[in-house]
């Protein structure tokens, strides 16, 4: 019960937050091109802030029935490091966001451009600090074809590291339509959260439920045509919460199955840098009858899979929205 009042809570404070900070970001300028658009109007970016108020709201909702109302604060620790995280890492796709310009790529504008590439692992790693501090996840983890394997002090200073890192640019890597960042977040934090509460993780369950209800509510205003949209740090918020969910969670097999379609779409864009000298965009040309068209011959991305079904910009979306589904539902099947 505290659970679903504090996804409650998650999903009317980041429904109540959004249009400020949508008209705040108007006011200063905080916008991108809408490139697949008529006109290719300016919208606000950086989603991931209202994301990150519903989210932290949620959370110190939970903690504050807990602490009062049950005199539980057994997973204070816990979820105080998870938050300081989360903020960690919005913090960081913010600046990410701020420090960004409009640009053009092979004559094709391509929204905005912000950090170097090899800064961003930088600054997502400090958000590995506080579960590195508070030794999150257990130390033993089952591998492929290896069996348990226990990685004793290299799990806090290596793995949970790469793991927040690696989670955080994972999801970064596949975005540039209205709701797809929200969409298929909405679908595995709402699975990774049902699979964490059917094995007892009640922890990561009410970080991966609390984050699906501000989601839902975020969603009223990043689909399609969207008011705000997802910049990098929606994808850096939301990599940092799958992240956290999965080692405090101690549930990293799971997250990886789920998560498989960032981990290909990863290895596409490596491909593309190989194949092209350079990382393949998302995103597509606006055709006149609306719908999308790749600017490649080969696919490089999910989304080009897609365009070659001459679909427009909705149906791109449902479309990785229901492939998302689909690998949720792997870890319930296979384990």
């Amino acid at each position: 019960m505290i659970l679903l009042i504090s996804a409650i809570a998650a999903f009317f404070i980041t429904l109540f937050f959004t249009p400020y900070v949508i008209r705040y970001f108007k006011f200063i300028g905080l916008t991108s091109a809408d490139v697949h658009k008529k006109g290719k109007p300016l919208v606000p970016i950086s989603a991931g802030v209202p994301l990150a108020i519903g989210v932290i709201g949620g959370l110190l909702f939970y903690i504050f029935l807990s602490v009062f109302l049950l005199k539980d604060e057994s997973q204070l620790v816990k979820l105080f490091a998870a938050i300081t995280s989360i903020m960690i890492i919005m913090f960081s796709g913010f600046v990410d966001d701020l420090n960004s310009r409009q640009v053009k790529i092979a004559g094709y504008l391509e929204g905005k451009r912000g950090l170097k590439r090899w800064q961003k692992p930088l600054l997502t790693l400090p958000a590995a600090i506080p579960l590195i501090a508070i030794m999150a996840g257990e130390t033993t983890m089952s591998l492929p074809f290896i069996g348990s394997v226990d990685f004793g002090i290299f799990y806090p200073l290596v793995i949970v590291p790469i793991g927040v890192v690696g989670a955080s640019n994972m999801v970064n890597m596949l975005g540039g339509f209205n709701g797809l960042e929200a969409g298929m977040g909405l679908v595995y934090t709402s699975a990774l959260g049902l699979y964490a509460y059917l094995y007892g993780n009640f922890i990561a369950a009410t970080i991966f439920w609390i984050t699906a209800s501000a989601l839902l509510a975020l969603l009223k205003y990043n689909f399609y045509p969207a008011k705000i949209l997802a910049g990098d740090s929606l994808t850096y918020t939301l990599g940092a919460i799958v992240a956290c969910g999965a080692i405090l969670g101690n549930m990293e097999k799971a997250t990886v199955i789920v998560m498989l379609p960032f981990i290909i779409q990863g290895l596409l864009k490596f491909y593309s840098r190989f194949e092209l000298g350079h990382f393949a965009s998302d995103l597509g040309i606006l055709q006149r009858n609306g719908k999308i068209k790749s600017k490649y011959d080969k696919i490089y991305s999910w989304t080009h899979l897609l365009m070659k079904l001459d679909l427009g910009e909705k149906e791109i979306v449902t479309g990785m929205i229901l492939i998302q589904v689909a690998f949720s539902s792997l870890p319930f099947l296979l384990f």
